[in-house]
């Protein structure tokens, strides 16, 4: 999401004007919340929602692929979540992605994919074929194995007389062999008609293993024909993307403008991508069952379905993050040798609503209630394990929302935003206290959201400003989200006084990479110019480094 300072203001979404809207809220209210929350509940209402079978793909027809005669690879190809011995490769047929149906009659295809070690495949090392279903939008995820652990291969799918373009990924060294160094970049925040996405130009060609996307890859708000902020010229975007996303066909399409830009598509290609949503791949704000309007849980919960079922559609994810009905265990965990334990969270799925209100509110006995939770029981006991079994370097976790307190003013009276960790300290107490318990020395938060870059030293308790750091906190700022931007926002003079843990603030977009060693890290922050106009150079504006052992932030 972005902070609520950063929202135009919103109004309540109903949930859509058609005669088949009016029938889906009416079973929604029939099914209730209670039943809705059910597997079996969620998926008759999902079902019933988007028209899907219900009873699996086996009686789809299979389409001829021969009679395919447009390019069906125009939204490219991707992979993701690299394993020692495995890597999920992805694409999605779409000849004509922008309409809905992406240009496929309702029948499977057949999906030939090949994985080589060189560009040429000349040495190809494994090979198969995968079906695109049409109940999945002729989307394709291979779970590829068998494969050397630390290396780079090269992937491509064949459909007819079509090959793809040819994407280049890796997997993960061996889990108890030698450490090997990691350079991972981290971007977050990419609304399409706010601008262009240099950025992943330049991350496309920059030296990375791997890429983190902290959220904010889709935003649900209307597109115009000539792409909002981009001002095209050369194109009339479909009336369709002039609309909130509310249904499945929604989503899909939008994730179809998304993925259709060059520059998205060429930083998909260069590196594999490990992927978490914050908020706007669904709606503004939402906290578990409650959305941005008031309207009713199990209402929304049918908006979340869809927009969980077309995440993971569209996204490079393995088969145990596939959703049901509402419902998608996305929080999982990676590891990249002994050097680094990636645990991947969800802080909007699980999430008590937002205290005061929401927004950014001074701090109240509601806010403050040390019960209230950001991620859910289930998933931080399970973080929590997750570090008492590490044996990692640097323990690293990729989320969405800012960790670190923020206060807006420099007196004894200020406020904090309640969409972050500020609005759930309960929440973060426990993480810190289980870090302590765990003996967690290289801790390490990574966070999008914000459209601004932060730098962050975590302090064990911030309202003690001599307390002592225990991690740092790396913000990486949108790519696109929020225009041009500034080197100093308005409010950069307060905030760096006011926070003394912030050790950087720029409100430019771009990325960070983090190079990690046995004895280090690095964080380099990347930002451009401008955004509304494509092509800007990138410049690297502020570096750090963190001593294995001694956590904090130190001009590289």
């Amino acid at each position: 999401m972005t902070s609520a300072a950063h929202q135009p203001p919103h109004t309540p979404t109903p949930y859509g004007s058609s005669r088949h809207d009016h029938e889906l809220r009416a079973a929604a209210r029939h099914l209730g919340r209670r039943r809705f929350l059910t597997v079996t509940g969620a998926a008759a209402a999902l079902a019933f929602a988007v028209n899907l079978p219900s009873a699996g793909v086996a009686s789809a027809a299979e389409l001829d692929a021969a009679q395919i005669t447009e390019n069906p690879f125009t939204l490219g190809v991707a992979s993701g979540d690299p394993q020692p011995d495995s890597v999920l490769l992805w694409t999605r047929l779409a000849p004509k992605p922008y309409e809905p149906d992406g240009g496929l009659p309702a029948e499977r295809v057949t999906v030939r994919w090949e994985l080589a070690h060189d560009e040429r495949f000349k040495r190809v090392v494994r090979r198969g074929t995968a079906t695109a279903h049409p109940e999945f939008h002729h989307t394709v995820h291979v779970e590829t194995d068998k494969l050397t652990p630390g290396r780079v291969y090269h992937y491509r799918f064949r459909v007819g007389q079509w090959i793809s373009e040819t994407g280049r990924t890796r997997t993960a060294p061996g889990r108890y062999g030698r450490t090997s160094p990691l350079t991972f970049a981290a971007v977050s925040c990419q609304r399409y008609d706010q601008g262009y996405y240099t950025a992943y130009r330049h991350l496309a060609a920059d030296d990375v293993d791997v890429v983190f996307h902290l959220g904010d890859y889709l935003y649900e708000y209307a597109v115009n024909a000539t792409g909002g902020a981009r001002n095209y010229t050369d194109r009339t975007l479909p009336a369709h993307f002039n609309r909130e996303t509310v249904t499945l066909e929604d989503y899909r399409l939008r994730y179809a403008l998304y993925k259709s830009d060059p520059d998205l598509q060429a930083a998909h290609l260069a590196h594999p991508f490990v992927v978490t949503w914050d908020d706007h791949e669904t709606e503004n704000n939402y906290a578990g069952d409650n959305d941005d309007g008031g309207n009713p849980p199990e209402e929304f919960l049918l908006r979340r379905a869809a927009a969980y079922r077309a995440y993971w559609e569209n996204q490079p994810l393995r088969r145990p993050q596939r959703p049901d009905g509402p419902d998608m265990r996305l929080y999982r965990r990676l590891h990249w040798g002994r050097l680094a334990q990636f645990d991947i969270l969800d802080t909007r799925q699980y999430r008590d609503d937002q205290a005061n209100g929401d927004g950014w509110q001074v701090r109240t006995p509601e806010s403050e209630d040390p019960s209230r939770t950001l991620t859910g029981a289930t998933q931080e006991r399970w973080l929590l394990d997750g570090w008492k079994g590490s044996r990692a370097v640097w323990n690293v976790v990729p989320q969405q929302v800012t960790f670190s307190q923020r206060r807006n003013a420099t007196g004894d009276v200020y406020k904090v935003s309640m969409d972050s960790w500020d609005g759930y300290p309960g929440s973060r107490e426990r993480l810190l206290a289980g870090a302590e318990a765990a003996g967690i020395e290289n801790l390490m938060v990574l966070t999008g959201d914000v459209h601004v870059g932060y730098a962050f030293d975590i302090k064990r308790d911030f309202d003690d400003r001599s307390s002592r750091t225990v991690g740092t906190e790396i913000v990486a700022t949108s790519v696109s989200s929020g225009g041009n931007g500034s080197d100093k926002p308005a409010n950069w003079d307060t905030y760096m006084t006011a926070n003394p843990h912030m050790k950087f603030y720029n409100g430019r977009r771009g990325y960070v990479t983090v190079a990690l060693e046995e004895d280090s890290a690095r964080a380099d922050f990347k930002a451009l110019p401008a955004v509304t106009t494509p092509g800007a150079a990138i410049t690297t504006v502020a570096s750090f480094v963190t001593e294995a052992g001694d956590p904090g932030l130190k001009p590289a």
